[in-house]
Parts: structure tokens; sequence; C-alpha cells
């Protein structure tokens, strides 16, 4: 019988930038390095230029932090603009049960959601599995949408 995961959202202040980096560079570094682009100089760097605390929460189970999500909301759309799970916790279900708070509140606002994935990343798998359909691509990274759903 599979066991039932329950998250927890923690808000993210300035001081835990670190631990955010630390998070981000553990749950990419394997598909980054598949595609020869590791340099956690400049994923640091990334990250910390956008990072605001107000949309940035830390995922918890069972009291501990296995990662975190950033939302951003913008005119007409829900940006996921990160998330990331530690690779010891992916494959137990806890990204699937953040995406649920994320489309029950883009739904209920009426709102897509958009996500960027890494090219060569096992997340373009997981999005597309969660309802979301490939929008455009760049060099390194592809686009992706996905519609409220009406109640």
């Amino acid at each position: 019988m599979e066991s039932i995961v329950i998250v927890e959202f923690e808000a993210a202040f300035p001081e835990h930038l670190d631990e955010l980096v630390r998070i981000r560079i553990a749950a990419m570094r394997d598909s980054l390095t598949r595609l020869g682009r590791f340099d956690p100089d400049r994923a640091r760097e990334r990250f910390a230029s956008g990072f605001n605390p107000a949309y940035t929460r830390f995922i918890n189970v069972a009291g501990l932090r296995v990662g975190f999500v950033v939302v951003k909301p913008e005119s007409d759309l829900l940006k996921l603009d990160h998330l990331y799970i530690e690779p010891d916790y992916q494959g137990r279900g806890i990204g699937a049960k953040v995406l649920e708070s994320i489309f029950s509140t883009a739904d209920e606002l009426g709102l897509p959601i958009t996500v960027t994935a890494l090219r060569g990343s096992e997340s373009n798998a997981f999005y597309q599995r969660h309802g979301f359909v490939y929008q455009d691509e760049t060099e390194w990274d592809i686009n992706y949408m996905r519609r409220p759903r009406t109640h």
C-alpha cells in the first residue's frame, strides 16, 4: 500500500538564500552535468538574481525541508519559476502534491500556469504527465503551459 504524502509549505526569507541554492544545485546537478553545463557559481548567480522571498516556499514533509517552490504572479498567469525536490526525496509524489496545490490556486483564479524545464531534464516528462503542454523552446530550455480547469 502506498503511503500518503502530506506536504506543508514554509515561508522563505532572505537569510535562506544559501540553503535554497544548495537545494537547487543538488536537484539540478545530474541534468546539468549531462548537458555539460554544471557550474555551481552560475547556478547560484542565476537563482540569486531573481530571488524574491515573497513568492518562495520551502516544501516540508514530516517536518523536514525537502525542497522549495517559487510561483510568481504575472499579469495574466502564474509562473512556476522553480520547483526543486532534494534527490533523496524525488519519486515519492511530493512534486505532484505541490503541483496539486498550485493547480488549485490557478484554477480558482482562472489563470494558466507556465513553466520552463531544462532540455534533457527528467522534469520535462514530469510536467507533461501533469498536464503541461509544450509551447516553444530555446537552445537550453523547453517552455510549457497548463490552462486552468473549470469546476
